[in-house]
């Protein structure tokens, strides 16, 4: 058996114990640096939100099938950043199958326009006709926007009456809505510092580790909920099984977000290092930042929130003294005998047998004696009950034993 496996094994049994719930003030502290470094990067550095949403212009280049390279697509950018065009600036360009390239500016007047499309002209040959042009309107995009929110929002309603109804505890869905926003915060931060475009894709990856974030933390609550209800052990505080609970799930949350997160890591290093601008790192960057964020929150923050919450119940706070008073006991198991004073009872023993001028110059304390026992059988140590028959000597037993009588004697006197 490896040494990760000896670990989780050892975790889930409770001989080895990481204490994630009794640190309220470090994860706390950890977990509202990062919300709080997230919303200033934001105010910092605003999302790039792309033409599906603010509106722009949409080139689709005609090249030969050699020419339909991330090669060619970075240096039409290249030459299109270079126009000096205030709105292609910043333009994105990608490839379209084996015959075409697709460029983005922002809103541009004729003039401009035909500026970029010259400047395209210098990296590649084609013909103005075969040029194809869209413009993209910023109420489309605001119309996506409101319907993506209005998606996340019932989904969000969705899935915390669904945990409230499963678990029969409205403080967990709580706890998984704080996570869940936890997650969600981080991930637009870090988004917004990449510089990466708000597209489509990217709305569609922050949709996805909404599932995945709530997954995990569902996991974790199920195993709290067995340990606070159905396997409880004695002087054990809500807390102590909630610690547990996440020893328990540790090694199988890790796992899980390290298998989800390799396949999506090698995405978007392909996307965002080998092709360039390519319309996958959007999708990638999302679901990559939200998983790995969705693992520590599932595991440092939604337990953590969960006994916060549960903290003030009377029930809870009776299970904590029990915890407390046992631990107590147990660290000193002497601490209830009495200490010693000058007049307490002394019982007497067999060193007491002194002379009786030694008894009579020194008085003695003794402890009650108890009276003595009755008398007992021979051999068996229990009173024996009164003979209400004739007995005999048996050879069989040893002893007197009562006499069989027929029915027919026993009710004569």
């Amino acid at each position: 058996m490896g040494k990760f496996s000896r670990i989780g094994n050892e975790l889930y049994a409770g001989r080895r114990t990481i204490d994630f719930v009794g640190r309220k003030a470090l994860w706390y502290s950890i977990s509202g640096f990062l919300v709080l470094a997230a919303i200033a990067i934001v105010f910092i550095k605003p999302l790039n939100f792309g033409i599906e949403f603010t509106g722009g212009t949409q080139y689709r280049v005609p090249v030969s099938t050699s020419l339909a390279t991330q090669d060619t697509a970075d240096a039409l950018r290249e030459a299109v950043a270079g126009t000096g065009v205030e709105g292609a600036a910043s333009p994105t360009a990608t490839t379209a199958g084996d015959d075409s390239i697709i460029l983005q500016v922002e809103d541009l007047d004729q003039a401009e326009s035909d500026q970029v499309v010259a400047a395209m002209q210098t990296v590649v040959d084609f013909d103005v006709a075969d040029l194809s042009q869209d413009e993209i309107g910023a109420s489309w995009g605001q119309e996506v926007a409101q319907r993506a929110g209005i998606g996340v929002l019932v989904f969000l309603v969705l899935v915390m009456l669904f945990i409230w109804v499963y678990f029969r505890e409205w403080k967990m869905s709580v706890a998984a809505f704080v996570a869940l926003a936890h997650d969600i915060m981080i991930t637009i931060g870090i988004y917004a510092l990449s510089g990466f475009q708000v597209t489509p894709s990217a709305v569609t990856g922050l949709l996805a580790i909404l599932g995945f974030s709530l997954y995990d933390t569902v996991v974790v609550f199920d195993k709290v909920r067995e340990n606070t209800h159905e396997r409880l052990q004695s002087g054990q505080s809500y807390s102590d099984a909630a610690n547990l609970a996440v020893n328990q799930t540790l090694v199988r949350s890790v796992n899980t977000g390290i298998v989800a997160l390799i396949p999506i890591g090698a995405i978007l290093y392909v996307s965002a290092v080998q092709l360039g601008a390519s319309s996958l790192q959007d999708l990638a960057l999302a679901q990559f930042v939200g998983m790995a964020v969705g693992v520590y929150s599932s595991i440092f923050l939604a337990p953590r929130v969960l006994v916060h919450l549960k903290s003030g119940e009377s029930e809870i706070v009776l299970q904590e003294r029990r915890a407390k008073a046992r631990a107590k006991a147990q660290a000193d198991r002497y601490a209830s005998v009495p200490a010693f004073v000058e007049d307490m009872p002394v019982a007497a023993g067999p060193d007491d047998e002194d002379d009786e001028d030694d008894e009579q110059d020194r008085p003695v304390s003794r402890a009650a004696v108890a009276p003595p026992r009755q008398p007992e059988a021979s051999d068996r140590g229990r009173v024996a009950p009164a003979v209400r028959g004739p007995v005999k000597q048996s050879n069989a037993s040893g002893r007197v034993q009562p006499v069989r009588q027929t029915k027919s004697k026993r009710g004569k006197k």
